[in-house]
């Protein structure tokens, strides 16, 4: 058979010879991310950091591996979605960039591992530092920023978790599991020693034997996952706890993306200018709800601002945490709901054609509310709560006569009630800066919600490999690290960083000296 020529583009024969490059630096271009990576961990002051062997030892033995290097290479692998200290090893065997990088440094992956286990205290302080350099080359505005949280999966599977209702209820299946085939067992016994002379029965008896092997065996092993259960149900009563996971004790049963998954709550800000992240954290919180105020002072501490308005969704309206974050320089926009009783009532609503709470006019001078109907609701009681949170309780005796009873207390209650908080004037402000500035609040998702969908697809980041809360910290510091330099290698390019990192510290050895 006449065989055609190909008319493709062909590439060369393997047994060819080759000139290479003499030069390591001559395989790694002037725009190569990894020189802006290189550059900026050299600037770091990992002594001050407190990063392990960051000083060189005088004791004998082995030397340890420079910890920039080590540095170096994690930012590059969350950077190119390579996290496994294995991964990370076999790149230092074949990568180019990773042999400019390293300077042709492989260590095994045991040392790889060890590094970021014994620094992840640190790496929250090179994220400030990265921060810090954004914000003197004009990426970061540090006026609003953004908060947001969301569900990140933990290394630790649905079936290594237990809640003591869950708990409960796998025993109880055992025990009837074990039940059943213990009267299976008993009953075959009686059908063994059946005394009878059919051909079959010498059958029948062998298939008996079978079955109660089989019984004994399954019987085996519902005992020891018996045992395991009365162990792991031991540990809750110690602890108190109502939750338990195995593998990450830390890690708890949270709803993400629709599904119930051990997870821990990943928070982050994000400045509103080219939404880079300014602040992270790590909680094993099933919500938001304690998180705005904790988030918004950090953020404004890291930024080294004044101000700072912080907007963000219902998830984290808190009374207290809203009046914390107001005293303390920081203007949050939150949406209404559960904030004016629109939605939440505020009293006795019965449906959503009620008249809910911001129905009803509070004048601050009478310290009273007025009706729909006119009627005025007077102070009748001061309720505190076991927070020491104070909450003002109005009524009128005119519900009885009103002609929009029905509407508004439903017709089963006596009175209308409405409750104010003690510090509501705060509320009150916050809702009309949210009416006179809905682009504020409607920046949000655009902000918060976005580097989230990038961590968890583009950077297949969605779920951790370190166990416990201390570890998930430092590894989410990379990743947001990573984040961060991906956006400013994409607005400003390697060249024109590297430029700023070296005015940058000119600038600083010039006031050092």
């Amino acid at each position: 058979m006449k065989m055609q020529k190909r008319n493709y583009i062909e590439g060369m024969s393997r047994s060819q010879l080759i000139l290479l490059p003499d030069m390591l630096d001559d395989y790694v271009d002037e725009e190569n991310e990894v020189r802006f990576i290189d550059a900026f961990v050299d600037a770091l002051d990992l002594i001050g950091l407190g990063f392990t062997h960051s000083e060189p030892s005088d004791e004998g033995g082995r030397p340890s591996y420079d910890p920039r290097d080590m540095l170096k290479l994690y930012v590059w692998g969350y950077l190119n979605q390579v996290r496994s200290s294995r991964k990370l090893e076999r790149e230092c065997h074949r990568n180019m960039e990773v042999a400019w990088l390293m300077k042709k440094l492989a260590p095994d992956f045991k040392t790889i591992a060890n590094f970021r286990k014994n620094n992840v205290d640190r790496i929250k302080s090179v994220f400030k530092e990265f921060v810090s350099f954004l914000q003197d080359i004009d990426l970061i505005e540090g006026k609003l920023a953004s908060l947001d949280g969301s569900k990140i999966k933990a290394c630790n599977g649905r079936k290594r978790n237990f809640t003591k209702e869950g708990l409960a209820l796998k025993l109880k299946r055992i025990e009837e599991r074990v039940d059943r085939y213990m009267k299976e067992l008993e009953q075959n016994d009686g059908l063994d020693d059946r005394d009878e002379d059919d051909d079959d029965d010498e059958d029948d008896k062998e298939l008996i034997k079978k079955r109660n092997d089989y019984l004994r065996a399954k019987l085996e092993k519902l005992k020891k996952s018996k045992r395991e259960l009365d162990e792991v149900r031991r540990k809750m009563e110690e602890t108190g706890k109502d939750e338990i996971s195995l593998t990450d004790p830390e890690s708890r049963l949270m709803k993400n993306n629709g599904k119930i998954e051990v997870c821990y709550n990943a928070e982050m800000s994000v400045d509103a200018k080219e939404h880079i992240i300014v602040n992270y954290d790590v909680i094993n919180e099933t919500n938001d709800e304690q998180q705005l105020a904790p988030m918004s002072k950090d953020t404004k501490e890291v930024l080294d601002v004044e101000k700072l308005d912080v907007t963000t969704d219902t998830g984290f309206v808190n009374m207290a945490q809203i009046k914390d974050c107001v005293d303390n320089g920081i203007t949050p926009y939150l949406p209404k709901a559960k904030l004016d009783g629109s939605k939440t009532g505020g009293g006795n609503v019965p449906d959503p054609v009620s008249f809910g709470k911001d129905k009803f006019a509070y004048e601050k001078d009478r310290d009273l509310y007025v009706c729909p109907a006119g009627n005025e609701l007077t102070l009748r009681q001061i309720k505190t709560s076991k927070g020491g949170k104070n909450t003002r309780v109005y009524s009128t005796d005119a519900c009885k006569a009103c002609p929009f009873k029905a509407r508004c207390t439903g017709g089963n209650s006596r009175r209308r009630t409405v409750t104010r908080w003690e510090h509501q004037d705060i509320i009150d402000e916050l809702l009309k800066r949210t009416r006179q500035e809905p682009e504020k609040l409607e920046a949000r998702s655009k902000l918060a919600e976005h580097p989230f969908g990038t961590i968890k697809r583009a950077f297949n980041q969605g779920y951790f490999l370190l166990k416990g809360l201390r570890k998930v910290r430092g590894e989410m510091g990379f990743t947001m690290l990573a984040y961060d330099m991906r956006r400013a290698l994409n607005i400003l390019g390697t060249r024109h960083l590297l430029q700023a990192l070296a005015r940058l510290t000119e600038r600083t050895v010039g006031a050092m000296k």
